[in-house]
């Protein structure tokens, strides 16, 4: 029950009336009034993007862009990607604590027993022309899962949404390897239980029949955190898009479809993919050019812009990017390429933006995205596939706030408009 309210004052049409509208405390961050109540007097709330409502209450992450605080399940995700691995945050997000050793050792069974895909699947891919980009098969992939594991979908049922839970974390990087896999005319690679979460994706991706896979021990710490960063923001729009979906009691592979359709969006899901394509119109590294490309971003009236800098939630600093740059060093010196041209245009652009006073004074940091498309791009992924790799890692968010929304009371996802079309009209026959 909320313990304080806040009084409204409505002034409408000479006449006023006040109102007392409850006020909720999270554990940590604003306060939120409840505001249901003004639909009684006929009126809506107008918040364009959503940005000061709350449309649920949740307990797996915590954002505080001004302080650049970033909590899983309370964790601070810098201790997180130190010290845990992805399959355990998987748990973390999923159960709401960190698993003992039991716990954990039964988990990541279950996931690393999940990883193949019903034989049949195989024939989906043949329906995509070769050309596809790798996110439309994703979508219609996932969203196809429904068709074969259909025998625990009751989403009111928890051991069945756990399941589906598993499965889909399990399954998405198999699929995500076997979708870049098609776009460039090789066979598939069946997962191998022996690998780790991580190891098994680059496997997956990198291995063909004609010679032996090695895989990097680098790479793949890289890989997992990459998979970690990525995990859950809070309530982004494709998270809020899962939760919209799977209020209308949708399964969950329909949900976590529409999610990543909602990924795919380049104002989302893009950004580390757009770093590659600055980085490919920047193109040469010497100085007089980058510099060239630094006067442009600092003209108020160029619309050129660098990307990968500042972030909308963020205020200060990503904490996120302070681990992916440390892991960037490590992959670039791992692979002898920091003196590889585009990344040497990164590294300069990465020094500006830490010393330069106009990007100091704005804040304009380099993000997770700056640093996680310099990584992606150093082991040879391509650049259709980032927001691939995205999904595969957000899966486990969008399933923890959609197993969250479904254990706790949920309503049917309805917004609400500010109606500026024609009022009503009587129609006329045509003469």
């Amino acid at each position: 029950m909320a313990k304080k309210t806040a009084t409204l004052t409505l002034n409408i049409d000479d006449e006023t009336k006040c109102m007392d509208l409850p006020i909720y405390s999270g554990t940590v961050g604003p306060d939120v009034i409840d505001v249901g109540s003004l639909l009684s007097e006929g009126l809506f709330t107008y918040d364009p993007g959503f940005m000061a409502t709350s449309a649920c209450r949740s307990s797996i992450t915590y954002i505080d862009g001004g302080k650049g605080t970033l909590m899983h399940r309370g964790y601070p995700i810098e201790q997180l990607a130190q010290k845990s691995s992805f399959v355990e945050l998987c748990y973390l997000l999923l159960f709401g604590e960190l698993p003992d050793g039991q716990q954990y050792t039964h988990f990541e069974s279950r996931i690393r027993n999940h990883t193949m895909v019903h034989d049949q699947i195989n024939n989906f891919f043949k329906g995509f022309r070769r050309d596809a980009h790798p996110m439309s098969i994703l979508c219609g992939v996932v969203g196809g899962l429904a068709a074969f594991y259909h025998d625990h979908m009751d989403i009111t049922v928890k051991e069945d949404r756990e399941i589906s839970a598993i499965r889909l974390i399990a399954k998405m990087p198999t699929i995500a390897a076997m979708s870049y896999k098609y776009n460039i005319g090789q066979p598939f690679n069946y997962p191998r239980n022996d690998l780790s979460y991580s190891e098994n994706f680059l496997y997956m991706m990198f291995s063909n029949p004609c010679e032996e896979y090695k895989l990097n021990p680098v790479c793949a710490k890289a890989m997992d955190r990459i998979f970690m960063l990525h995990a859950d923001h809070e309530q982004n729009a494709s998270t809020s898009t899962v939760r919209m979906a799977g209020s209308t009691g949708a399964n969950p592979f329909a949900c976590i479809s529409a999610g990543i359709a909602a990924l795919w969006g380049p104002a989302h899901g893009g950004a580390n993919e757009a770093v590659l394509k600055m980085l490919d119109e920047i193109g040469d590294a010497s100085e007089e050019n980058i510099q060239h490309f630094i006067d442009r971003a600092k003209d108020k009236n160029d619309p050129y812009r660098l990307m990968g800098f500042g972030h909308r939630v963020y205020s200060s600093f990503d904490p996120r990017a302070r681990v992916m740059k440390e892991t960037c060093d490590e992959v670039l010196t791992e692979l002898g390429m920091a003196d590889e041209p585009q990344l040497k245009i990164a590294k300069r652009l990465e020094q500006i933006a830490l010393e330069d006073d106009y990007f100091i004074e704005r804040k304009l940091y380099p993000n997770v995205d700056f640093y996680s498309g310099i990584i992606l791009k150093a082991m040879g992924i391509p650049t259709n596939m980032f927001t691939v790799i995205f999904a595969v890692s957000r899966t486990v968010g969008w399933i923890s706030h959609w197993h969250e929304m479904l254990s706790d009371s949920y309503k049917l996802g309805r917004p609400r408009q500010l109606y500026v079309g024609s009022s009503q009209r009587d129609y006329r026959s045509k003469k």
